[in-house]
């Protein structure tokens, strides 16, 4: 890849701002339970303020893929991001799993969260992520049909490439992820399905490892993160640990 400033590599901080719908999306009872909500309500509350403050520290811009249901709820939080110089990127509306069987529900989920976007914030934004990793067939024609730019919600590669429409036609560049450089799988807890809580060294050390090999490769690095989880107080320190890792190499274009 020739990547710009003759960087050797790319780096994407993203953070997928998804505040209750996470909970929500999984299990609809979960509106009943506020303190399972807590979480999601943690990072927008306290979440995103925090993790703006260390992008400011560093002077870095990051992606901030949000649900148009979150962003209903808080669009302050959404003017704070993009008064910053932020991306808000399309997350579906309700940070719903896409089920293959049901286009029109896919469809209907990938309207409404851009109209709320459009609503409260006045954006048509140029990417776009799928909750969860969960997409269907139809994805990468409707994000062509509306006129995103790109989608970062597979896994198939660590380069960008771009798409190829049905008719041959050029079509949205894909910016790939992994779950590696994701925070949930390491941070996330529920007691439905609880699973060890890893610290921020062993965390580090994988986020650490993996970009170093990506840089080494001259790929993308693509690292996902969640205001609830990484807008916690230790989690922010490892925020700054990890672009602390990649800025001393002085060669990744972010």
């Amino acid at each position: 890849m020739i990547w710009p400033n003759k960087a050797k590599c790319a780096v994407m901080l993203t953070f997928d701002f998804d505040a209750e719908t996470l909970w929500l999306s999984r299990d609809p009872s979960n509106a009943g339970r506020p303190g399972v909500l807590s979480q999601g309500i943690y990072g927008a509350q306290r979440g995103v303020p925090e993790i703006l403050r260390v992008l400011a520290d560093y002077h870095l811009p990051a992606t901030f893929f949000t649900p148009g249901w979150t962003a209903e709820k808080y669009p302050d939080r959404i003017h704070a991001i993009l008064a910053d110089g932020h991306e808000i990127g399309h997350h579906g509306y309700l940070h719903e799993w896409v089920d293959p069987a049901k286009p029109a529900e896919e469809r209907a989920a990938f309207e409404k969260g851009l109209e709320a976007l459009d609503r409260v914030a006045g954006i048509r934004p140029t990417g776009y992520r799928s909750p969860a990793g969960e997409t269907s067939s139809n994805l990468i024609s409707l994000i062509r049909e509306y006129g995103l730019v790109y989608d970062s919600s597979l896994m198939n590669d660590v380069y960008p490439y771009r798409h190829t429409m049905p008719d041959g036609t050029p079509g949205p560049v894909e910016l790939p992820w992994h779950w590696s450089t994701d925070d949930a799988p390491h941070m996330m807890f529920a007691v439905q399905a609880p699973r060890q809580i890893r610290n921020n060294d062993d965390i580090f050390a994988t986020w650490r490892d993996e970009f170093d090999a990506i840089r080494q490769m001259g790929a993308l690095y693509n690292l996902v993160m969640h205001p609830q989880f990484t807008g916690r107080p230790s989690r922010l320190m490892l925020l700054r640990r990890i672009i602390e890792h990649i800025l001393d190499r002085g060669d990744a274009w972010i």
